[in-house]
């Protein structure tokens, strides 16, 4: 089993940064994409950022192109992601995930606890 925790979330003023981090534990060997994604309130969860862990190739949600950079560790599978120009549109509460391969053409998912990011007008 794979557990994820995530770190950075709080309070922020509009125009401002966090940084999250999620760090994976457990069964890691096999994690080679880390995301997040996030909910908010009263909506399903939605892609924010990916990264390949072994080449660094990123892919990002079209409103955060720009603005947030999510970055990944292969070594230590760690991800983060730096927010910045926050508008209250991203309060949220932000779910790291990790993609494990679990043979040919199977994969497992795996979830943080959610951070909550709240950015204030």
């Amino acid at each position: 089993q794979v557990q994820l925790a995530e770190s950075g979330g709080g309070l922020v003023q509009s125009g401002g940064s966090l940084r999250l981090s999620c760090a994976a534990s457990g069964r890691t060997s096999q994690i080679y994409s880390m995301a997040w994604f996030r909910q908010f309130p009263g909506k399903e969860r939605e892609f924010v950022a990916r990264v390949k862990l072994s080449d660094d190739i990123t892919v990002y949600e079209d409103s955060v192109k720009g603005r947030f950079t999510i970055s990944g560790d292969d070594a230590r599978k760690t991800t983060d992601l730096q927010m910045n120009s926050l508008t209250p549109d991203d309060t949220a509460v932000y779910y790291c995930n990790a993609v494990s391969s679990a043979g040919a053409d199977q994969r497992d998912y795996y979830w943080g606890q959610g951070t909550q990011v709240t950015v204030s007008s």
